[in-house]
């Protein structure tokens, strides 16, 4: 099965997600290195204990003491504040301004972000593609699990995937939104660890290979 053919058929039973869930590209970014070892409605809690000072400005002049109280409900509390300081250091390079990030050609951005203490390749390509408007396929452990029980062949690194992904999806950003959206609400209903395999769009041609690799 197709890539493309993948994606229609996620879009056609579960419509478009419209994900990243953020007010601002700066939530964004926040809400990217929260999620990291995480459920997303823990994101959610700590994201609301900032009320009205989500900003990198706030960010960048409390303490980390007082921020690692705020995000305690994602959990790594103290290593986690200790990354919010280290993305916002970057973005402070920007002068805070998304619009002068975003003209910045997106491999220079992925280098730079990749340099950022605690943002890996996965939590890179989510806010390339959702805050910099840059579209990088994003790689993740659903990803790789239903591809691998559809019938692909899985490289085992991020990149050699990501590559061979973006090699047969077009290069467009509403495409890699809705797609990685659309691939973990299909995890979460239907390829779970324990697969629930009644109702997959997937069904008819997925290889049902269970054994993750």
């Amino acid at each position: 099965m197709k890539l493309m053919e993948i994606y229609n058929l996620l879009l056609k039973a579960y419509g478009k997600r419209n994900w990243w869930p953020a007010k601002t590209p700066f939530e964004m970014m926040i809400g990217a290195i929260l999620t990291q070892n995480t459920a997303w409605t823990n994101v959610e809690k700590a994201i609301s204990n900032f009320g009205d000072r989500l900003s990198p400005e706030f960010i960048d002049a409390v303490s980390k003491e007082e921020l690692a109280e705020i995000i305690r409900p994602s959990g790594y509390y103290n290593q986690k504040a200790n990354r919010l300081k280290a993305i916002t250091e970057w973005f402070k390079k920007y002068s805070y301004d998304i619009k002068k990030a975003r003209q910045v050609d997106g491999k220079v951005l992925r280098k730079e972000l990749l340099d950022v203490k605690g943002v890996g390749k996965e939590t890179a390509d989510s806010i390339l593609t959702y805050a910099l408007d840059k579209p990088f396929f994003i790689v993740d452990t659903y990803t790789r699990r239903i591809l691998y029980r559809i019938g692909y062949d899985i490289p085992k690194g991020y990149d050699e995937l990501r590559l061979k992904i973006e090699e047969n999806v077009p290069r467009d950003l509403y495409i890699y939104n809705e797609f990685h959206a659309l691939i973990v609400e299909h995890a979460k209903n239907h390829c779970k660890k324990v697969p629930n395999c009644e109702g997959c769009p997937l069904d008819a041609k997925c290889q049902k290979r269970i054994i993750d690799k």
